[in-house]
């Protein structure tokens, strides 16, 4: 079989899942806003997910999704509930079956447990309206047929992208209703790449005594003192009240040294670059990168709420690269 013949079967494959989503889309109905509103009414119990197979993969997945997305939610194996584990659920809880068929043996008990306890909601994923899974469940969502990928049309494929997809939207739905967003998804995701992109100007900032602050009154020769002390290269500038109204590099000093001289019976504030560029504390760091290379500049103040001119951090463009921040 030739490499072009291969790539022609990835096509097909692909685009006979973009035809099954395209009819899923079409397919959505108030059947969904009920499932929505469901999980998000869901104060007291839990959000379960089940399936067998193929469908079992998808719903642990959906359940991840949704735990990572501020609804608490576990996958439970529908073979174990036979010997304990439906114990597991109980009342309140919003238990959610997928399966292509609506008819795997093992789905069983925990439809009839479902229908025994009236206060559970089962919420059915399924592909065939005569099912036993499409009958039994309090809210249904009937996934459209499609023709799997596969020859023969055996292999599931285009029927568990339909499911992914139609847990993709549940989670995201929920996620909005909840207001839940990059502050909230960031608690969830401390590490990896996420972790980084989701890191704030407060997580990575300088604070306390590590900030290099000068009086705008003081002569260049303390600045010089402490801008070799601190080793950032850059000091902020304060008046008398406290409130930040210059900042000076080292750059900038080698630049006033070229010109002046010696600079050390300077006054600061005649040294000075006024108005510093400051980003409030709870921007993303990845936001305070972008605006450090579009003004050209290795560091920030950083402030908090309204009050620009009350510095609470400092950001050094190495704070950010060390976290791997891009």
């Amino acid at each position: 079989m030739s490499k072009n013949k291969f790539k022609k079967i990835a096509q097909d494959v692909i685009l006979r899942e973009i035809k099954s989503l395209q009819k899923l889309k079409a397919s959505i109905d108030k059947n969904f806003n009920k499932v929505v509103e469901t999980i998000i009414n869901c104060k007291k119990g839990k959000v379960i997910l089940s399936g067998v197979g193929k469908s079992g993969i998808i719903a642990k997945k959906i359940s991840s999704t949704l735990s990572s997305v501020g609804t608490p939610s576990f996958f439970v194996d529908p073979s174990a509930c036979s010997h304990g584990d439906l114990g597991q659920i109980s009342s309140n809880d919003v238990l959610i079956l997928i399966s292509n068929s609506g008819e795997s043996s093992e789905l069983k008990n925990l439809i009839q447990f479902a229908n025994r306890n009236k206060s559970i909601n089962l919420i059915g994923i399924v592909s065939k309206k005569n099912s036993l899974l499409y009958k039994n469940s309090d809210i249904k969502i009937l996934l459209p047929e499609a023709k799997e990928a596969g020859p023969g049309n055996i292999v599931p494929t285009s029927s568990t992208i339909m499911q992914l997809a139609i847990g993709d939207a549940i989670a995201i739905s929920t996620m909005k209703q909840k207001n839940f967003g990059e502050k909230e998804f960031k608690k969830f995701h401390p590490s990896g790449s996420i972790g980084a992109k989701l890191k704030t100007v407060e997580d990575l900032m300088l604070k306390g005594k590590k900030i290099p602050f000068i009086n705008e009154n003081k002569n260049m020769k303390d600045a010089l003192k402490i801008i070799t002390k601190k080793r950032l290269g850059v000091l902020i500038v304060q008046n008398n009240l406290k409130k930040t109204n210059g900042i000076i590099t080292d750059g900038q000093i080698r630049r006033v040294s070229e010109k002046k001289g010696n600079l050390e019976n300077l006054k600061v504030k005649n040294v000075m670059t006024k108005n510093p560029v400051t980003v409030n504390k709870d921007i993303l760091a990845a936001k305070a990168l972008s605006l450090m290379n579009s003004k050209r500049i290795t560091s920030l103040c950083v402030h908090k709420d309204k009050t620009k001119n009350k510095t609470v951090g400092i950001l050094h463009i190495h704070n950010i690269l060390e976290n791997n921040i891009q």
